[in-house]
């Protein structure tokens, strides 16, 4: 075991960098990416402009931090203390947001969320906020990403302090075994387990990796840890290269996601100034480095044997497993991958106890586990909920449901090759056996809702193209099996489809389920073989009777003018971008089916609904 005293040097440091405190007065403006899109940088300059006009900048900080989930609602601002959550802010707005709330203590109430009529001040009080457990995610709003004084005041590195001086490797292996931990990055292994099959395999040296390759369509989740609290992750994986006995660590990262890179690499950079990381951490003997890895955006990356490849500067294709990573990974050697949130975790069980976090979550899935909610739901953006949170939780009190008060038809979680799981299963318990149990998967974290305007074939032949295009192409079931569904797919949603084809995709889908190389092949017929399951009559449809019920599939759609219903209003004649409707004002007006192109504008712009769809 390393010396002793890594807690009272750290303290030392902590006593020599700490400006601020973390219960002080301040203005959060968030920073993360979609905020950032919504104008965030102007807001925050604006602040930092207005702040110092009215002589309060010495008094009150202000904070970019990195994202706070809330992404439908952007940019935000919290006041502290009292965090009196403002939502939709633009620089013009700041001036009154200093005088009246900042200076005056008064609130701005045109800014504040409302629900229903009701405003609502606190950010935690928000229906968004509060039904979340934001244990990875909750510092993120406080904190700048770019200061390790803000990190440090927030009790950063307290963890790794305490295990290098309280615990031996195998001592945090068990704890973070005891604590029920399972990677969060989608397929669920015990982590514990994974670092003791490491520490315990032959070879050295031994290697750790962080994936953050990222790259299911909406999902974002280990974008915005990394940038918004990367010391969290990277203390997280400096306790596990103490735990597996390992001197090199990467962070293999999307060349996609440049503000995650800035920020990671502005906390290596200090982490190795202030004794954190690198020789002799915190003077204790133990000698640990990390490089940043940038890849080229291949979805097959994202598995953790293509991601070694890629790391040594190969092809990033899958390979046969086992042997698998723990024992023989990176150059040969033993290597423990783990995603973003997974690091995250470590620090928060090491400082807490496994038996705190095993209090959180269901008796195979613990701690807590984000989300992105995106889709037709009125709430959208990143969510943190306990394991064992219901569907309809998610979806209805956090996310506020359905937009337009449509009806809620289906959402698939574990991003493109997860499953799609209908309303009868709302009340379904989220952890990663009962989703798979319902035939989806946890994945990474994705969560895509849908409405009754969805039509389930035309979005599977979505996922199945997505899937079909970043396949590798090394396995023959992958290739050729999924490019054979797609074109089913194809050829239903064209309204040629035939007697068979139903049978035809499940059989092809339990087939390539069974024998694909690797997990993007293996979990690729989940939304086909989920949606038939639920959906059938959908297909049935689109086969035998060569009709969309969803209105979406368009060689299968068609639109004609009611002229009893018409009143001539020329909203449609406006709308159309093919000039195929025409009419005197105030006289039914009729659609040239030859110029046509099925577009759906006259449809979703006439108010009297005399534009009918068959």
């Amino acid at each position: 075991m390393p010396g002793r005293g890594c807690t009272e040097r750290l303290d030392e440091l902590r006593r020599q960098r700490a400006k601020r405190g973390g219960n002080g007065h301040f203005v959060s403006v968030c920073g993360g990416t979609g905020c950032l899109a919504l104008g965030s940088r102007a807001v925050a300059t604006a602040f930092a402009e207005v702040l110092a006009e009215k002589g309060v900048g010495a008094t009150v900080a202000l904070r970019t931090t990195g994202c706070h989930g809330f992404c439908e609602r952007g940019p935000l601002v919290v006041i502290h203390p009292g965090e009196v959550f403002y939502q939709q802010v633009r620089p013009e707005d700041v001036g009154e947001i200093v005088e009246e709330t900042v200076v005056g203590g008064r609130l701005v109430e045109r800014l504040l969320y409302h629900e229903g009529e009701s405003p609502v001040v606190k950010e935690l009080e928000v229906p968004f906020y509060k039904y979340q457990q934001r244990l990875v995610f909750g510092s993120n709003g406080r904190l700048d990403p770019t200061s390790l004084d803000d990190y440090l005041a927030q009790g950063g590195y307290s963890a790794l302090a305490k295990a290098l001086d309280e615990m031996g490797p195998e001592e945090v292996i068990e704890e973070v075994k005891k604590s029920g931990l399972r990677g969060r990055g989608g397929g669920g292994f015990p982590t514990g387990r994974k670092w003791e099959l490491c520490r315990r395999a032959a070879g050295e040296p031994r290697y750790l990796i962080c994936n953050a390759d990222e790259g299911d369509p909406g999902a974002y989740m280990d974008r915005s840890v990394l940038e918004g609290n990367p010391h969290l992750v990277l203390e997280g994986m400096i306790i596990g290269a103490y735990a597996i006995g390992s001197a090199q660590g990467h962070v293999y990262v999307r060349h996609e996601y440049p503000l995650a890179v800035k920020h990671l690499s502005i906390a290596l950079a200090q982490a190795r100034e202030y004794g954190l990381l690198g020789d002799d951490i915190l003077e204790s003997g133990f000698d640990f480095q990390v490089q940043i890895n940038r890849g080229g955006g291949a979805f097959v990356c994202g598995e953790e044997t293509a991601l070694i490849h890629s790391v040594e500067g190969r092809r990033g294709v899958p390979r046969s497993r086992p042997p698998y990573p723990a024992v023989r990974g990176l150059f040969g050697q033993p290597t423990v991958i783990n995603n973003v949130e997974t690091w995250a975790n470590i620090p928060h069980i090491i400082s807490r106890g496994a038996d705190w976090y095993r209090s959180i979550g269901t008796e195979g899935s613990k701690g807590t586990k984000i989300f992105s909610l995106v889709g037709k739901v009125n709430n959208t953006g990143l969510v943190e909920v306990p394991m064992g949170i219901t569907l309809r939780d998610i979806i209805f009190k956090i996310g506020g449901g359905i937009k337009g008060g449509k009806r809620f038809k289906a959402v698939q979680t574990g991003g493109p090759s997860g499953g799609c799981i209908p309303e009868s299963l709302l009340d379904l318990r989220v952890d990663f056996d009962k989703l798979t149990e319902a035939g989806s998967m946890m994945g990474s974290g994705g969560m895509i809702v849908m409405d009754e305007d969805t039509c389930m074939v035309d979005v599977t032949r979505y996922f199945l193209n997505f899937l079909r295009e970043e396949s590798c192409g090394k396995c023959t079931p992958c290739r050729e099996g999924i490019q054979h569904m797609l074109d089913i797919l194809n050829r239903i949603c064209a309204g040629e489809g035939t007697a068979g084809d139903i049978d035809l995709l499940q059989e092809l889908g339990r087939l390539v389920g069974e024998v694909a190389l690797c997990a993007l092949g293996g979990t690729a017929p989940n939304p086909v073989l989920t949606s038939i399951k639920h959906f059938r009559s959908e297909y049935e449809a689109h086969i035998q009777e060569k009709r969309c019920p969803a209105g979406v599939c368009r060689a299968l759609v068609h639109y004609h003018i009611d002229e009893e219903k018409c009143t001539g209003c020329h909203a449609c004649v406006r709308r159309c971008p093919v000039e195929a409707i025409s009419g005197e004002a105030r006289k039914p007006h009729t659609l040239d089916q030859a110029k046509c192109v099925k577009c759906a504008a006259c449809y979703e712009v006439c108010r009297f609904e005399a534009v009918v769809r068959t």
